[in-house]
């Protein structure tokens, strides 16, 4: 299995830094190949401009459009091609960062903003009466799996269905889906560590294992079973969810996940 870990954290000696380096033990002991995408170490850049589509880009600057010029030109900057590049090798991606205000940090998700490029991640494959594009569950990166290593200082209890931040599960789901299984991505159940801020170096070992647990079993861990687009489980083109399937007590996100 080739496993791309995609990192966020500016402090190389973090709780985070350290869930990285296991991983990459971790696999390469396992026999897998690793590589890394260290956004901090690599300085990257995370915020969307003209630059990022050479001379051709449109003034005022269209972002898509342009994306999606420069994606079949070939022309997008070197550090966006390489990173796509790296998206294509892998077989899975881990996402280790920790939960900021609710959502990723921002270099992260300027590295979305900046990877996911119209025709590649998004506007591919057929628009018409029956399908709305390949996505959800189809698309460019189709085949492959991803999970959410995700460190949390709050207190598990907080993020309960009826903790004051909401549950865990709903402030994932734009990344989960939106994100991820939006261009074809298995969405495997994330890794979550609560209470981190007051974890203790006592505490690392217990971490370590339950970490090293999910590492060794991701080929063979069942994906979070969200609907597919083009599955008929959705009206086209209202793309509503069609009356009756419903799940007994399933609202709000909760209802674009089978069974």
């Amino acid at each position: 299995m080739k496993t791309l870990i995609v990192y966020a954290h500016p402090e190389p000696k973090s709780l985070n830094g350290s869930l990285k380096d296991l991983a990459v033990s971790t696999l390469e002991n396992a026999g897998h190949e690793v590589r890394v995408s260290d956004l901090y170490a690599m300085s990257w850049k995370a915020v969307v401009d003209g630059a990022d589509y050479g001379p051709d880009a449109s003034r005022p600057l269209k972002v898509v459009r342009d994306s999606g010029r420069a994606f079949n030109a070939g022309t997008l900057t070197p550090d966006v091609l390489a990173e796509q590049e790296k998206l294509l090798w892998a077989d899975s991606v881990i996402f280790q960062f920790p939960l900021w205000w609710y959502t990723m940090p921002a270099i992260l998700k300027g590295w979305v903003d900046r990877v996911f490029t119209h025709r590649f991640a998004y506007g591919v494959g057929e628009h018409s009466d029956t399908t709305y594009g390949e996505r959800y569950g189809e698309g460019t990166l189709a085949g492959r799996k991803a999970m959410l290593s995700v460190t949390i200082g709050g207190l598990e209890p907080h993020y309960a269905a009826r903790g004051v931040n909401g549950p865990i599960d709903d402030l994932l789901f734009p990344i989960q889906h939106g994100i991820l299984h939006y261009p074809g991505i298995e969405v495997l159940p994330p890794f979550v560590l609560y209470g981190t801020d007051r974890m203790a170096s006592e505490d690392y070992p217990d971490v370590a294992k339950a970490w090293e647990e999910r590492l060794l079993t991701l080929e063979s861990t069942e994906p979070i079973a969200f609907r597919r687009q083009n599955s008929g489980d959705y009206e086209i083109p209202s793309l509503h969810l069609k009356e009756g399937l419903e799940l007994a007590g399933r609202t709000g996100f909760g209802l674009h996940v089978r069974g």
